[in-house]
């Protein structure tokens, strides 16, 4: 990967002196019109180039995105939700069977103690 790295970079320095060297040499009053256009039609059909390949590798990466968003993350809030339904049924499930007898409960004895109190077997 480094040795790739290495000869891309030193692929687009020399290309860069050599556009350098280019420019040089056509900005010298005696070249001629046409050899300036000409230069500059390839240096556009260069960059065309580059801009096709960025676009490819563009729409790979989506094509990769769009992948691993259908097949990895999907199935993942898929099984986010059953674990949302799972809880909501235990919470349903737990009020019912085990909070609304306790608070039943409490208010039972809530009642008898007021009762109690009232009838002054038990003070405050």
């Amino acid at each position: 990967m480094k040795r790739i790295m290495t000869a891309v970079i030193a692929g687009a320095v020399i290309l860069l002196a050599l556009l350098g060297a280019a420019i040089y040499f056509l900005l010298q009053p005696a070249t001629p019109t046409d050899r300036i256009r000409d230069v500059f039609i390839i240096v556009v059909a260069l960059e065309t180039l580059v801009i096709g390949v960025a676009l490819i590798v563009l729409i790979v990466q989506l094509a990769s995105l769009i992948n691993l968003l259908q097949n990895e993350v999907r199935p993942i809030l898929h099984a986010t939700s059953e674990t949302v339904n799972t809880l909501r049924g235990t919470a349903e499930f737990l009020g019912e069977s085990v909070i609304e007898p306790v608070i039943r409960l409490n208010g039972y004895l809530a009642g008898m103690q007021r009762m109690l109190e009232l009838m002054g077997i038990k003070k405050k």
